[in-house]
């Protein structure tokens, strides 16, 4: 007895503080258990809920819309159910509910729900929804609405210029693509471009983050909602009948919830939705664009990504190198970056320093451009009377980026000599794999992986630049 005392008091000590909200019911839908987080969540006080039915609690449900009367009746769980209804004062409670049944007598079930509350995540998809909308139904060409286009794209490296290339023609095309590149690498950028370089421009343009929403919420906005399909549903398209004629930009789809995967899968192939809760299939008319931030195969293989979805979607492939692959075009991207913040900051900087040069060449920017970028504007901020962006101008957290990269590298090739800025970062290029050779005992994919590149992109410098492996 003692130690089933002890039981209940640590269960109740573990529930009574979890950050989320629980309620219990017993067989007859009275209410045994509330914690203060529910309590909370639902703007209830523990004392006005235990011992109550739950429909006298919250009088806007019934045995059909209640997921605990729901599961008590089934036997069955119901997992992360979004869930708008009213408690007994009228306030509006928004959340995601995972609920399970318990056996109290063979005929006889209780059941705990869980709660997350997501009104502020819901009051901001509705406004983002609505934004769409209106967005949608301007004209593009006389409201003067334009994205990224291909001039936006900035590079020189050759297999960065290959993916620019790919990506144009793939424009010319209503085919899915399906975009690999790590994060802030540029693939919204990549999609925009293709978009407005297509038969489509003149047509909705519209992006979701799969990885913004939960999966229920997301699937409301996806295909839409019909009155009365749950509790506050109103009537109101989703984003594919908003992209009608357009293009739908799927954002991380890897992070998309696998049920969900399976009805935009069945979309794609059959090329119309349904409303959720209506009944009534309503065609559309979409291009889509998805991206990952982790390899597809590795996603598939992790069951991130459904399979037959990965093959639905890989009908045009774009693989985005990361910078670290394409460091010869650090330079060109400072100066466009020094540009614009010149302009957005009211500045006068000119270029970065020769040591701030060599940092950037051998550090291994893991958040690539959009790193980069953030730290121009981090020193952009610091300089005041220079010109130049120096070592002091970037932060202190930054340091290890000047410490560290010495690979031997004669940096006094960066002085004045009359060399163009390309010449000197070719005899770097050049000297850097010669070094990574060396030291891998000229091992080509050991070398490759030193250097932060592809083993063919190696091969290809290996021979551009006429080094010998022997």
């Amino acid at each position: 007895m003692a130690l089933n005392m002890l039981y209940k008091s640590i269960l109740e000590t573990i529930i009574g503080n979890i950050d989320a909200g629980i309620h219990v019911v017993n067989s007859e839908g009275k209410t045994i258990f509330y914690n203060k987080i529910m309590g909370e969540l639902e703007g209830l006080d523990i004392d006005e809920v235990m011992g109550k039915n739950i429909l006298e609690i919250f009088p806007s449900l019934c045995e059909d819309t209640s997921t605990v009367l729901t599961v008590m009746k089934s036997k069955r769980p119901i997992y992360n159910k979004s869930q708008s209804y009213l408690n007994n004062y009228g306030k509006q409670i928004n959340t995601i509910n995972s609920t399970i049944p318990f056996k109290i007598s063979p005929e006889k079930y209780g059941a705990v729900e869980i709660a997350k509350d997501i009104t502020q995540v819901k009051e901001l998809s509705e406004k983002v929804q609505i934004l769409q909308q209106v967005l949608a139904r301007k004209d593009p060409e006389k409201e003067n609405i334009k994205g990224y286009t291909f001039k936006s794209i900035i590079g020189e490296d050759d297999d960065f210029l290959n993916t620019i290339s790919f990506a144009k023609t793939a424009s010319k095309s209503s085919s899915t693509v399906l975009i690999y590149g790590e994060t802030g690498t540029g693939k919204e950028l990549f999609a925009q471009s293709i978009h407005y370089d297509s038969a489509r421009s003149n047509k909705p343009f519209i992006a979701q983050n799969c990885a913004a929403l939960p999966e229920s919420l997301l699937e409301g906005i996806l295909f839409g909602t019909v009155k009365g399909s749950y509790t506050g549903a109103i009537n109101r398209p989703g984003l594919f009948e908003q992209a009608h004629g357009g293009t739908l930009l799927l954002d991380e789809i890897n992070s998309m919830g696998l049920q969900l995967q399976a009805k935009l899968l069945r979309v794609l192939q059959e090329g119309y939705i349904r409303r959720v809760g209506g009944l009534n299939d309503i065609p559309c008319d979409v291009r889509i664009i998805a991206t990952t931030n982790e390899e597809p195969e590795k996603a598939v293989a992790s069951g991130a990504l459904r399979r037959d979805l990965y093959y639905r979607l890989n009908v045009i492939y774009l693989r985005i190198p990361p910078l670290r692959e394409r460091k010869m075009d650090i330079p060109l991207l400072s100066e466009h970056f020094i540009k614009k913040f010149n302009t957005v900051l009211k500045k006068d900087v000119w270029d970065i320093s020769n040591e701030v040069k060599n940092a950037f060449l051998h550090y291994d920017w893991p958040g690539n451009v959009r790193e980069l970028e953030n730290l121009i504007e981090s020193a952009m901020n610091m300089v005041t009377k220079d010109h130049i962006i120096k070592a002091h101008h970037f932060s202190n957290n930054m340091k290890p980026l000047f410490e560290g990269g010495k690979t031997g590298v004669n940096y006094k090739l960066l002085s004045n000599d009359g060399k163009s800025l390309v010449e000197t970062l070719e005899i770097i290029e050049k000297e850097l794999i010669n070094n990574a050779l060396k030291e891998c005992s000229y091992n080509i994919t050991k070398s490759a992986k030193k250097l932060g590149i592809k083993r063919q992109n190696l091969q290809h410098k290996i021979k551009r630049y006429n080094i010998s492996i022997e």
